[in-house]
């Protein structure tokens, strides 16, 4: 668990209308402001992408085109998940603008799953947990995130 100084907070896309990035009026949308704050005010973000054909999907995209400048300096890491076991490096694209564009550290330890790793919404792969925790604890060595410490009992 992390200490109440390190908040975790999700951001779950399908839940935030935002408009398609036009490079002009899109900006001025109040949920791109909402969400551009979230992004610069975080200092690590696990970015959950879908994949589809050997790409990130475009809603990701859309995103980062949207938000730009919030995502400088921040600490990223990806957990994608695809149709198929062929795409595992589709992530890289993104990963290379963050880094070149804004500075990004790009964890350089990705969770790729595809649906046999899924039942219903709930996760069936004892691999694909452990990739995850593995990812979690690489963000918090990378971002000086410490764990709170158990206190003790008498």
């Amino acid at each position: 668990m992390l200490s109440e100084k390190h908040k975790t907070e999700w951001l779950d896309l399908r839940e935030v209308e935002l408009p398609h990035c036009d490079g002009d009026a899109a900006y001025g949308h109040p949920n791109v402001a909402m969400v551009a704050r979230k992004i610069s005010e975080a200092s690590c973000i696990l970015f959950a992408v879908p994949i589809y054909n050997f790409a990130s999907g475009s809603s990701a995209k859309n995103l980062i085109e949207l938000t730009g400048r919030a995502w400088t300096d921040k600490t990223v890491g990806f957990l994608c998940a695809a149709g198929g076991k062929s795409s595992y490096m589709s992530v890289m694209g993104i990963a290379n603008s963050l880094m070149l564009d804004f500075r990004s550290l790009i964890i350089p330890r990705f969770v790729y799953a595809d649906g046999s790793s899924f039942s219903d919404e709930s996760i069936n792969d004892t691999a694909l947990q452990s990739r995850i925790e593995e990812l979690v604890s690489a963000a918090v060595r990378l971002n000086g995130v410490s764990l709170a410490q158990p206190s003790p009992t008498s």
